[in-house]
């Protein structure tokens, strides 16, 4: 166990006995603030696939292309659960880049995360930044967070990026998604992008059984179970993609993205 000071003077502990997956993604990504255990894992993961690290900043580009054009389709609430440690530009500068009144809670259930939350805090003066300190596994909690920030009787943008593959259907992957969105009003959407082991199923089936027996879930799924997430909402074109065929104009393209498959999708849909 470890012990860090967040932004809000108070101190958290956090298990470095096991790794995590926000930690692990802030390793792929370059960042310094994971664990050996971290590395580790992810070093078996890029043994496995050496092209980890681009998906992560694909899945990361993913979600600066969808903030940009649900900015610009007039969405001005946004809740992101998953944050993961932060990484510029983060999904609110993205936001309030465009509209500065934008409101944004992120929310994630790693407490390094919370100590990273002056970082994510710090928003225009216009809108409003909070931090959730939740699990997707208890949405009651992050709706009940949310709401203090959040107006839920106008649209909010709902993120889960590369967040979904690391809970298991035991746990109620789809039904979690339906119980956030069924609080959100008409005119809300769901982002979300998710691994799948449909282009890679040796390697994917070597990285489960690897992070299982290191305590980390990881739950890929069919092009068809991702669609699911989707049931009763409306796909904005073009539909159920791999992560950086949507939208590519919207942003500059992740060095490598082209080199290899990319095994995920993402998509985006909006609540009739």
């Amino acid at each position: 166990m470890e012990f860090v000071m967040t932004g809000r003077n108070r101190f958290v502990e956090i298990d470095t006995s096991k790794p995590h997956p926000a930690r692990m993604y802030d390793w792929y990504l370059g960042g310094k603030d994971n664990y050996p255990v971290d590395e580790a894992m992810g070093q078996q993961m890029l043994a496995l696939d050496p092209r980890v690290p681009v998906m992560a900043r694909v899945n990361r580009a993913f979600m600066h292309r969808t903030t940009r054009w649900l900015a610009k389709n007039g969405v001005r609430q946004f809740l992101d659960v998953g944050t993961g440690i932060p990484t510029e530009p983060n999904l609110h500068q993205i936001a309030q880049g465009i509209a500065p009144d934008a409101r944004v809670v992120y929310c994630d259930n790693d407490p390094i995360v919370l100590a990273h939350a002056a970082a994510l805090l710090r928003g225009a003066d216009e809108g409003a930044t909070e931090y959730l300190q939740a699990d997707v596994r208890n949405p009651d909690a992050i709706v009940e967070g949310a709401r203090k920030i959040l107006d839920f009787s106008r649209p909010v943008a709902l993120s889960l990026v590369a967040l979904l593959h690391f809970v298991s259907d035991e746990d109620g992957a789809h039904e979690l998604v339906g119980r956030l969105l069924s609080e959100l009003p008409s005119g809300s959407y769901l982002v979300v992008t998710h691994a799948t082991a449909d282009f890679t199923p040796e390697e994917s089936k070597a990285a489960t059984e690897k992070l299982k027996a290191a305590g980390v879930t990881l739950a890929l799924r069919s092009r068809e179970e991702f669609a699911r997430f989707f049931d009763g909402l409306e796909l904005v074109e073009p539909g159920v993609e791999v992560p950086h065929q949507w939208h590519p104009e919207l942003g500059e393209p992740v060095p490598g993205q082209d080199d290899g498959v990319v095994p995920g999708y993402g998509a985006v849909g909006r609540k009739p």
